[in-house]
């Protein structure tokens, strides 16, 4: 469970949440729900999924692949059926590589492009229309590392520096039309995104010690932790904040 977010702003509201099966995403829909918003959590694999929807009565899922063809515009579909409009839109779902330059593959960087910008970008496109009408909102995950080097993970970080791009640009087209697009840049955090990259828990634990150490804070941060500032950026009282890029990293990006 996460930790208890006392927000009535929410209440009523409509939230999709991708990537909803374990880590940021799970954190965010149970923190939304708690705060009183509808959820369609989505994702790949439907058991995870379960799981997040056992944690609060207001999540509903949506075991999906958002990369597949027709995915955003059934995505956007199922949650306005059920719940009659939508306001929220998290772009969380998405995979990091651990790819030097020297071991550059084509598919892995056509994979990270599609999952990490490509379908966020048709889901945004699909729930436009929704958001328009509800003066709503888009929340897109970066990482420090949109925004700073990332040696042997070059082209995971380009993807992140798209989605900033993106949600700049996008914040700037929509502002007139009440549409608030925002991004939260985790910082290391402690998930299992580091073993769908195809690394062992060892190997996974030795990096959460050596970022530690760089850390100013010396604190890998939770899901939880990053739950709540997604929840700060999509917050109606916060109307006044779009095309911001909140980077949570306890100060890593100043060194």
């Amino acid at each position: 469970m996460s930790e208890h977010i006392d927000n009535s702003n929410f209440s009523g509201h409509v939230t999709i949440v991708t990537g909803a099966g374990s880590g940021i995403g799970r954190a965010t829909a149970v923190a939304f729900a708690e705060a009183g918003a509808h959820v369609l959590g989505v994702g790949r694999r439907e058991e995870p999924l379960k799981e997040t929807a056992e944690a609060h009565q207001n999540i509903d899922i949506m075991a999906i692949d958002i990369r597949a063809d027709g995915a955003p515009a059934k995505i956007v579909a199922a949650a306005v059926e059920r719940y009659g409009r939508l306001d929220h839109l998290v772009n969380n779902a998405g995979a990091t590589a651990v790819m030097p330059l020297a071991e550059t593959d084509k598919q892995t960087v056509v994979d990270l492009l599609d999952l990490n910008i490509i379908a966020p970008s048709l889901l945004a496109h699909a729930a436009l229309p929704h958001l328009r009408r509800t003066s709503g909102t888009i929340v897109n995950l970066s990482s420090t590392y949109g925004h700073r080097p990332m040696a042997g993970g070059a082209h995971y970080a380009a993807t992140k520096a798209a989605i900033e791009q993106l949600t700049k640009s996008w914040a700037l087209e929509l502002a007139a039309e009440g549409v608030r697009v925002n991004s939260v840049a985790p910082g290391p955090t402690r998930t299992d995104v580091m073993l769908h990259a195809g690394l062992t828990p060892e190997a996974a634990n030795d990096m959460y010690a050596y970022e530690r150490e760089r850390i100013p804070t010396h604190h890998i941060a939770s899901a939880h932790e990053m739950a709540h500032w997604i929840l700060r950026m999509a917050d109606p009282a916060g109307r006044h904040a779009t095309g911001q890029v909140i980077t949570v990293d306890g100060g890593l990006e100043l060194i």
